[in-house]
């Protein structure tokens, strides 16, 4: 019973239109899913993705009007994306710039070369070299070239004080492999730890950055709200069983109908959530169509008219 790599990440935007056009414009990605925050309806909750909604590929955004985040550690404070190859991080390096980006250098991060930029909210993001490891699915409608296109999410970078609480919970309780150590890019002082998944790779990453001298991070707009882990279908109840047996508190099994999810935080307060692959975002709407209109959880159907009135549209 092993996870399998990142699922989706989940962040925080005070602007989804500019959000929308952004992440659909600029870096190309399908809406496959437009619904709302389960939880508050008032919020868009966006889904981008691959051309499919591929496990892996999906960066979703709450729509909350709150100030910006305070950076800082007992947080997740770095998404990547992958890219095939070198060629493509150059073709990307470009193209931000000319879309009034200004990404850092291409360097080599942990055996990966990587470019490194944020979005207008300050959302850290990187761009790495994935090698073409695994599928693919580019979307024929992207405005960027399908050999440039983002294939899915990279390595998720969290930021704890202190190593030993989150390191048990992952080995032990999650199963992940410490695999080895790099140098924080900003501070050579910290130490990133990489956790690996499953079959590993640029995919099924996470790094732990030990930064003990930082102070504690704010969750808000340019954040991050909770990062996803793969779960097989086949998996997802003894997952349940797993988190009660080992006594970590935890959400129970939560129906998001485009997959089953599973929330509980790590010892410094993160947000984990492991979600199951499937049943996927066809389940409710025509592929050749997906994000193309306002999807709601079946309970939230009969108050549809409501909830529409109340969202302000994307384009």
């Amino acid at each position: 019973m092993q996870l399998t790599g990142i699922h989706h990440l989940t962040a925080i935007s005070a602007k989804i239109r500019e959000n929308f056009q952004f992440y659909t414009g600029t870096m190309g990605m399908r809406l496959v899913k437009r619904s709302v925050n389960q939880d508050d309806v008032s919020a868009y909750h966006l889904f981008y993705a691959d051309k499919v909604g591929s496990p892996g590929s999906d960066l979703t955004f709450f729509d909350f009007p709150v100030p910006g985040e305070r950076r800082g550690t007992h947080s997740i404070s770095r998404t990547a994306l992958r890219v095939g190859g070198a060629e493509s991080l150059s073709w990307w390096k470009d193209h931000l710039t000319e879309n009034g980006i200004n990404p850092e250098q291409i360097v080599e991060r942990d055996g990966r070369l990587s470019l490194d930029f944020e979005d207008a909210e300050g959302q850290r993001l990187t761009l790495v070299d994935d090698a073409n490891e695994g599928e693919s699915h580019p979307w024929d409608k992207s405005p960027v070239p399908a050999q440039h296109q983002i294939r899915g999410l990279g390595p998720i970078t969290i930021s704890v004080p202190d190593l030993r609480p989150t390191d048990a919970v992952l080995q032990k309780a999650m199963g992940m492999r410490a695999v080895r150590t790099y140098a924080h890019p900003d501070n050579a002082a910290h130490t990133v730890h990489v956790y690996e998944m499953g079959p590993g790779g640029a995919g099924a990453e996470l790094h732990v950055a030990v930064q003990p001298g930082l102070p504690p991070g704010r969750q808000g707009a340019g954040g991050v709200h909770h990062v996803a882990f793969r779960v097989p279908d086949a998996d997802y109840d003894a997952w349940a069983d797993r988190l009660n047996t080992i006594g970590i508190p935890n959400s129970g099994k939560v129906d998001r109908y485009w997959f089953r999810s599973l929330y509980f935080r790590e010892p410094n307060g993160i947000l984990f959530e492991l979600a199951s692959d499937g049943p996927g975002f066809a389940v409710d709407e025509d592929a050749e169509t997906l994000g193309e209109k306002v999807v709601l959880a079946p309970f939230l159907e009969p108050h549809r008219n409501e909830i529409l009135a109340n969202l302000k549209p994307l384009e």
